[in-house]
């Protein structure tokens, strides 16, 4: 039996967009959800980081490209690539949401959306132990999106694939399009 729901397939493929609509429709046919997904952030046409965006509402960054001149070795830099992570304002934004999900008393089970489980958000312990207590937890349906697998295995990751209690839909450009449905489904029989 499913409890949770994630996405994966290659990057860009549109894993972001369908979590965004899947999250609209169940919103709006008032299903209680909460969490947060991953945004590209843009300048002059060139990808300059990402965002952390809550459903509630709230936005600060995940990730920057990373300018030679402001590296300051003194901190410890998380790096992904040319991306300087920013733990602190992830970390900020996210954990006060998953804690608060993980203690819903709600006798209605509640959606949690984790776009991503992916390299950068792993620098989190408290986000990787977050996730792992939601996934846990039997008041919660998590719908998430995790990276296909590329180089060093991610522990957490790999292990949200092989979990018994998920199922896992491969995004492609030919599906993108036809599988929100099945998507919103596999979320409604979870939450029964």
């Amino acid at each position: 039996m499913s409890k949770h729901v994630f996405l994966t397939g290659p990057p860009g493929v549109g894993k972001t967009t369908l979590i965004q609509k899947v999250s609209q429709a169940l919103k709006s046919s008032g299903v209680p959800i909460d969490g947060f997904y991953t945004q590209e952030v843009r300048e002059g046409g060139r990808r300059t980081g990402f965002d952390v965006v809550t459903l509630s509402g709230n936005r600060g960054p995940l990730s920057r490209v990373s300018s030679s001149s402001d590296s300051s070795a003194s901190r410890r830099e998380y790096r992904v690539g040319q991306y300087v992570v920013d733990l602190v304002s992830f970390e900020q934004l996210v954990l006060p949401m998953l804690r608060n999900v993980n203690h819903g008393g709600d006798t209605e089970k509640r959606i949690c959306v984790i776009d991503e489980i992916g390299k950068m958000e792993l620098f989190s312990q408290a986000f990787i132990q977050a996730v792992r207590q939601t996934l846990a937890g039997s008041g919660t349906v998590v719908l998430g999106t995790i990276p296909i697998p590329k180089g060093k295995p991610l522990d957490l990751v790999e292990e949200i694939r092989s979990r018994k209690d998920v199922k896992v839909f491969n995004v492609s450009k030919e599906n993108r399009n036809s599988i929100l449905q099945d998507i919103l489904a596999a979320v409604e029989s979870c939450r029964k």
